[in-house]
């Protein structure tokens, strides 16, 4: 969504509304396909460089990594009073026919409410938890969705609000993003230890698995699952996520998820990729590594993640 003239461009926007704020723009233009952690933490630093003269934060996104940046922002932004709606558009602003426009003023109308509290995202007529979206679609206007959890709000003739999810704990005083060597390796049919062995070597700082469902690989091949112990026994965290988009990853509800948690991979519950990427990096980035980042990924920091039953056997 890049546009060497946004700020002029949003003030024309909003000059046509009845949103009467004062608005100062903070540019930052890169394709986001290009972003990286240091990005994320350029925006914590103006959230926080403004938090004393602001009310609330709009964050003009690129769409490929928006989901990444969102998760991001809501771990490392617990402390902070004023919302922060972070939005973009399947086509840039300045193009005809453009999305940006309705989407840049509903996510300003989400900062300006108050039911609006952490980091969300607005695009085509919802506003999602930052940390539970997921983008779905590269051409449609309602080109994200929340999987685990319901919107916040949706739009119509008045805008319809749901209840938030559990805040979470949140995280004092957060150290800044460093980027980080996390890698995220999909499961398939017939992949051999062998070839995964080869992928994790050099071995990376921590390993999200997606695995199948709720948490399955094929731990009948032979060596696969002694791959991964040997990734634990050397201090790499092995998170596993789900391929499918509405999942909660319960390594103990199948044999062959079973085998993953008996070696000491974590499941990562209902987060989505995108959230479960951006945690571990979160957590690297705060100086954990091995077991302690692992026993972290359960934790509730900032909504991402529904908390089950304290010693429920299947989590």
């Amino acid at each position: 969504m890049l546009s060497p003239d946004l700020p002029s461009r949003l003030e024309k926007l909003l000059a046509d509304t009845d949103l009467t704020c004062s608005v100062t723009h903070l540019e930052r233009l890169i394709d986001s396909s290009n972003s990286v952690p240091e990005d994320w933490q350029a925006i914590v630093d103006a959230v926080h460089a403004h938090a004393d003269d602001a009310d609330a934060f709009v964050v003009v996104h690129g769409t490929d990594t928006m989901a990444y940046a969102t998760a991001a922002l809501s771990y490392a932004l617990t402390g902070i009073r004023q919302p922060v709606v972070v939005t973009g558009a399947q086509l840039p602003l300045a193009s005809v026919g453009s999305d940006a426009p309705a989407n840049i003023i509903s996510a300003v109308r989400a900062a300006a409410s108050p039911r609006s509290h952490g980091v969300s995202l607005f695009f085509g007529s919802s506003l999602l938890a930052g940390n539970r979206a997921s983008k779905v679609s590269s051409w449609s206007n309602e080109g994200f969705t929340s999987p685990n959890q319901p919107p916040l709000a949706r739009i119509g003739t008045t805008w319809h609000w749901n209840p938030a999810p559990d805040a979470g704990c949140g995280w004092p005083d957060p150290r800044r993003y460093e980027r980080q060597d996390v890698m995220v390796i999909d499961m398939c049919p017939g992949i051999t230890a062998r070839r995964l062995q080869a992928m994790l070597d050099p071995a990376p700082t921590a390993v999200i698995i997606r695995a199948y469902g709720v948490g399955g690989v094929p731990s009948d091949e032979p060596g696969l699952i002694r791959v991964i112990q040997d990734l634990v026994a050397d201090d790499v965290p092995v998170v596993v996520a789900s391929q499918c988009l509405q999942a909660d990853v319960q390594l103990g509800y199948y044999e062959t998820g079973r085998a993953l948690r008996e070696v000491g991979a974590v499941g990562c519950a209902d987060m989505t990729v995108e959230a479960a990427y951006a945690k571990t990096v979160f957590l690297l980035s705060q100086g954990l590594a091995g077991a302690d980042l692992a026993a972290w990924i359960g934790v509730n920091i900032a909504g991402e993640l529904t908390e089950t039953t304290p010693g429920d056997p299947d989590h």
